[in-house]
């Protein structure tokens, strides 16, 4: 089977060797300290903003809920990523609406998930907190809005999974001003949330190793965008219309989009499909040794 249902990167990065001792050892504050420098030279985090390291994205946005000292209305412009709406109505302290401008938090997925929407900066100046996910922005630096981090109530997301290829790895964070991440009283100290030794030690040795690659995101940035303009041009030759996405998974507007799933599966690709929508597809990109898999199944 060839799993295009999903966003990441089918060509991860080379985790290379990792020390006996980051296996058998609980992680320490100079492994923690090294992957945070790398962390804030990769994305260029402004000086008044800190980072918190996660076991992946979904470990924060599962206490994101509880940062607060109680909930309150919560806004989430759809369709995106469903994952934020679910950790908030599944806390029981806030109630979530697409469209509520008076909203105590907001939150944004940028560039969005499915459609590759980006999200209005001006927006940002409503909400107590806002919540930026940026778990597919690494495809495009230039559009992030990490430079807001350093305002109190802003929260940038970073996944390391989706554009390093290593999901797997478990490895996210969240990048904000002292006052809303680490505060002792008011809001809840999301370091205090996720536990000691969040992250294991082998986790923090590659992913601070991945962050200083430079060369290799350039290059792979090239690639995936080189490859989703080939993806586009075999689904638009097939009937499908492009109508988003990012440079690790389109997004397509097809007749019926179970058919053209059902379609995919015959020769075993599987699709993304969504509840709300009838004629949507999303497909990630494939691995460069996959292509011929995909051009048969729409021949």
């Amino acid at each position: 089977w060839l799993d295009l249902s999903t966003g990441i990167n089918p060509v991860p990065y080379a985790v290379g060797e990792v020390s006996p001792g980051s296996w058998q050892s609980l992680p320490d504050r100079a492994a923690t300290d090294d992957l945070i420098d790398a962390a804030r030279s990769f994305w260029s985090v402004p000086e008044g903003a800190v980072i918190v390291q996660a076991p992946g994205a979904s470990a924060i946005i599962a206490r994101l809920p509880y940062m607060t000292p109680q909930g309150g209305r919560a806004h989430v412009p759809g369709p995106t990523y469903n994952e934020h709406e679910a950790a908030l109505v599944a806390s029981g302290r806030w109630t979530v609406s697409a469209d509520d401008p008076d909203a105590d938090l907001r939150i944004h997925v940028h560039p969005n998930n499915p459609d590759g929407r980006f999200a209005d900066p001006m927006a940002f100046r409503r909400a107590d907190l806002i919540v930026i996910d940026e778990s597919f922005c690494d495809v495009c630096p230039a559009k992030s809005l990490v430079k807001h981090a350093s305002r109190p109530g802003v929260i940038i997301l970073k996944s390391f999974g989706k554009f390093w290829g290593l999901a797997g790895l478990r490895l996210g964070f969240a990048i904000g001003h002292p006052d809303t991440l680490l505060a002792p009283d008011g809001r809840r100290n999301l370091a205090e949330l996720l536990g000691p030794w969040p992250v294991p030690g082998p986790a923090l040795a590659v992913g601070a190793r991945a962050l200083r690659d430079v060369d290799w995101a350039a290059k792979t940035r090239l690639r995936l965008a080189s490859d989703a303009i080939r993806l586009d041009a075999l689904l638009s030759a097939a009937g499908a219309e492009v109508v988003g996405g990012t440079d690790l998974f389109r997004l397509y507007d097809v007749p019926s989009a179970s058919e053209w799933r059902e379609r995919l599966a015959r020769h075993q690709i599987w699709s993304r499909i969504f509840p709300y929508s009838q004629s949507w597809l999303r497909l990630g990109l494939p691995a460069p040794d996959r292509w011929q898999q995909i051009e048969e199944a729409l021949a």
